[in-house]
């Protein structure tokens, strides 16, 4: 797989119940992005209420999405998303990742 992401930075309408979700419970969208990647999904979503190691987490799920997808990009440019736009990020690698605990909680 090779490509773009399948959303927009702003493509928060695209499913807007995980948008909701995820403006108020960051963490457990982040903890399930992590999980669908193989990481674990308590240790990232706890990570993600720690200042500075919330940047971190964030960065090196970003870029294993990235990776593993084969999207373009650098780790700066996803230090500069997270820290100017963090839930846009966290929304479209949710919706990257397709989360099916997510969005099938954010459909009901």
């Amino acid at each position: 797989m090779s490509g773009d992401w399948q959303h927009g930075l702003f493509g928060c309408f695209d499913n807007f119940g995980l948008c909701i979700i995820s403006y108020f419970v960051p963490c457990y969208t982040f903890g399930k992005n992590s999980e669908a990647i193989g990481e674990s999904c308590c240790t990232c979503g706890v990570a993600y209420l720690v200042p500075i190691v919330n940047l971190v987490a964030a960065i090196k799920i970003r870029g294993k999405i990235r990776e593993q997808r084969g999207i373009p990009g650098s780790t700066f440019n996803d230090l500069l998303l997270i820290c100017c736009c963090p839930l846009c990020a966290l929304v479209q690698e949710a919706q990257e990742v397709q989360v099916p605990g997510v969005q099938s909680m954010a459909r009901e």
